[in-house]
């Protein structure tokens, strides 16, 4: 069977993208391993699918795979290229698309500069929420508005990271310099360790400004990715609140920028930027 499918990505971060809207077909979790292998298959950090909703209240369902097979919950940078995808394809003639994901409902917006604005949703602080194991931190310690825990990795050493949940775990690490910042390492010990019980996103960020941050994310089931929606959101949270950012901030990930705005506890984090089709082409299911 031949399948067709799109290659695109938001800064970086690339995708396969499915429309299982007009036709049936579902892969397993090694046939999307085997698609993500940059050598011999189609090559991305996730594989993202649109489906029919099963709320009658939203447009369409979106899913995303990780490159291992796993499936997650959310994809900012991901929502931006899928809403490109469903005005490419004709799935919707609207600017507006409502989306049922594994962990709740987004929107995205079609703006008229060509950028794709995304309500992320509220994050989630709570322990129980993102999901965190605070009896595994060595310490809790305040910082601003939020708590920063310190972490044991499996090599001895210590770390100190902020949870948030975007739809999704993250744990945030504030570094002086990014650019030093030993992201594949300390990120693969950290994305498994008992802390996070479903496993998380390692982010790493330097606050230039209030109005300016820079960030690396160590993604659970991919590695460190060129970017990261959820990741830039969840950093700006976390900064917001311990006192470093602004309202309105300009993330600069490996892959290019984003703009996130969060006005703060209770309002939702709206996230800016490209969503861009590279490719269309057939894959074989056999």
């Amino acid at each position: 069977m031949k399948l067709p499918f799109a290659k695109m990505h938001g800064l970086g971060n690339d995708f396969m993208v499915l429309d299982l809207v007009t036709q049936t077909f579902m892969p397993g979790a090694g046939q999307i391993a085997r698609w993500a292998d940059r050598h011999t298959g189609v090559g991305f950090d996730q594989l993202l699918i649109v489906a029919p909703p099963e709320d009658p209240d939203v447009d369409f369902r979106y899913r995303i795979f990780n490159a291992d097979g796993s499936e997650a919950e959310q994809c900012g940078n991901g929502a931006r290229c899928i809403a490109r995808f469903i005005a490419h394809m004709g799935l919707s003639v609207k600017p507006d698309v409502r989306f049922q994901t594994n962990n709740g409902r987004i929107e995205t917006r079609l703006l008229p500069d060509g950028q794709v604005e995304v309500d992320m949703g509220v994050p989630r602080l709570a322990p129980d929420d993102i999901p965190c194991d605070v009896s595994r931190a060595d310490a809790a310690i305040s910082l601003g508005a939020v708590t920063r825990y310190r972490l044991t990795d499996p090599a001895g050493e210590t770390h100190e990271l902020i949870p948030v949940s975007m739809g999704n775990p993250h744990g945030v690490i504030l570094v002086d310099d990014i650019t030093t910042a030993p992201v594949a390492e300390v990120g693969a010990r950290l994305t498994s360790h008992p802390f996070f019980p479903e496993r998380a996103n390692i982010g790493f960020c330097q606050v230039v400004d209030a109005g300016f941050a820079r960030l690396r994310v160590f993604e659970r089931g991919v590695g460190e990715t060129r970017a990261c929606g959820t990741g830039a959101c969840a950093a700006v949270v976390a900064g917001r609140l311990a006192g470093l950012l602004d309202e309105r901030v300009k993330v600069s990930l490996t892959g290019g920028k984003a703009r996130i705005s969060w006005q703060g506890p209770d309002a939702p984090v709206f996230m800016t930027g490209p969503g861009t089709l590279v490719y269309e082409g057939e894959i074989t299911t056999d």
